[in-house]
């Protein structure tokens, strides 16, 4: 990104023309150049574009990256939603199914825990048993 620039902390008070002087730490000199303005990057992840300033050494502004494609043509995006409406389709067909068959699952599961409840000698524990 810098073409050989080395970047140093100054480490007395800058003295800028027609500026208040500032503590060394929070200005930095750029090859005896100390950044004035805010300056605009690119992220190298997301394109995103960042503002920032220097000075208080925050990001000031974001314009978000711009939008990527997942498909290269039309008819592949128009087929890509075609098999994704056949899977939602699908997946809310065996869900009715599912709540169908839930009364008559929940209704056995009742009826084998009744049965083991008479075939057991012991009486059941009461809440207070646990303590």
């Amino acid at each position: 990104m810098w073409s050989g620039a080395s970047l140093t902390a100054v480490s007395g008070p800058v003295k800028t023309p027609g500026a208040a002087p500032l503590d060394g730490p929070r200005r930095r000199c750029y090859g005896e150049r100390v950044a004035e303005k805010s300056f605009r990057i690119e992220c190298p992840c997301c394109k995103a574009k960042l503002t920032l300033d220097p000075e208080l050494r925050a990001v000031i502004a974001h314009e978000p990256p711009p939008p990527t494609r997942t498909v290269a043509d039309l008819g592949g995006a128009l087929d890509k939603l075609r098999s994704r409406s056949a899977q939602i389709e699908e997946r809310f067909r065996q869900g009715v199914e599912a709540e169908g068959q839930k009364g008559k699952v929940l209704d056995r599961k009742f009826q084998e825990g009744l049965k083991k409840a008479k075939d057991s000698p012991d009486p059941p524990k009461r809440p207070f048993d646990y303590e």
